[in-house]
């Protein structure tokens, strides 16, 4: 199993009821029913606020790499990373559970 984790830090002036932002969470959202190599899915906004917090996290579960790479190649998770590239960036962990 793999354990897959996103972090997203919003861009300098842009916060979480900006419409991009309001729409990018909407899209990761709904990505845990659309994409069915996902075995666990959870994704929401950070409630800390501390400068080295980051703002919208995603946690979520797949059997092993293939099915990895199958999520991250699927369309509507290629769609809902397009849309945060606009107003975030990111960092990732991949760890084997």
């Amino acid at each position: 199993m793999i354990r897959h984790l996103v972090l997203f830090k919003l861009n300098e002036g842009v916060t979480k009821d900006d419409e991009r932002a309001v729409a990018g969470a909407k899209a990761f959202e709904e990505l845990g029913a659309q994409i069915a190599e996902l075995r666990e899915w959870e994704c929401g906004w950070n409630t800390t606020v501390r400068d080295i917090a980051y703002d919208y996290a995603i946690n979520s579960l797949v059997s092993d790499r293939d099915t990895l790479a199958a999520y991250l190649g699927h369309p509507a998770h290629q769609a809902a990373a397009a849309q945060w590239r606009e107003f975030a960036t990111w960092v990732i962990a991949d760890v084997e559970v």
